[in-house]
């Protein structure tokens, strides 16, 4: 059973949809007794960092989240969600603390004022290892980004995919049980819904 975590931030629909279509029967809870006993989870997420993360704490589903991944259920955080994994993002004024899952920080796009930011639409990938995420995905893939923030690592081992934006980002995470997308996989047609069913076969 895979479950989306429902924390109200936005993006359930799209990520359970592809998972239906992939033959998948996703089940969307914020009950900490179904998120434990599942096979893999996935936290998705769009807007706010801070707003995200207080509405985790809030819940409880912070530390039920840990808890999953000390269990050695397998994790996926996607966009907003990949992001709330690392330690901590500039997004909210003065800073705010992350998961702390994976080490890093969550940094802004700078303006270089020819690009747009947020940064919206299709970008190649480049792969830092073999992973089981993009396991048959090739590299230059196009996946699909819409975001301000980027992931900074602190691991170079924990990265399993870049791309470049006016600045070098880190695209995609895998460690252990741990993974994590900037880009949606829902939304990036083909090569998202593989890296979805590489997640679902895990």
């Amino acid at each position: 059973m895979i479950t989306i975590i429902d924390y109200d931030a936005g993006n359930l629909k799209s990520v359970e949809k592809a998972l239906i279509y992939i033959g998948e029967k996703p089940v969307v809870t914020s009950d900490a007794s179904e998120i434990l006993a599942s096979d893999k989870i996935i936290l998705p997420g769009v807007g706010a960092f801070g707003d995200a993360m207080n509405k985790l704490v809030d819940r409880g589903l912070d530390n039920i989240i840990k808890k999953a991944v000390d269990k050695g259920i397998p994790l996926l955080g996607i966009c907003l969600g990949m992001q709330l994994l690392f330690d901590g993002s500039d997004e909210t004024k003065g800073g705010v603390g992350g998961l702390s899952i994976l080490p890093g920080r969550i940094n802004r796009i700078p303006d270089d004022g020819i690009h747009k930011i947020p940064h919206m639409g299709w970008n190649s990938l480049d792969f830092a290892k073999e992973t089981r995420l993009f396991r048959g995905i090739n590299a230059g893939s196009y996946v699909y980004f819409v975001h301000s923030y980027y992931l900074e690592a602190d691991n170079a081992n924990d990265v399993a995919a870049t791309t470049e934006y006016i600045t070098h980002i880190h695209a995609a995470v895998e460690r252990e049980n741990v993974f994590g997308c900037q880009f949606h996989p829902e939304k990036s047609g083909e090569i998202g819904l593989n890296i979805l069913r590489n997640f679902a076969a895990l």
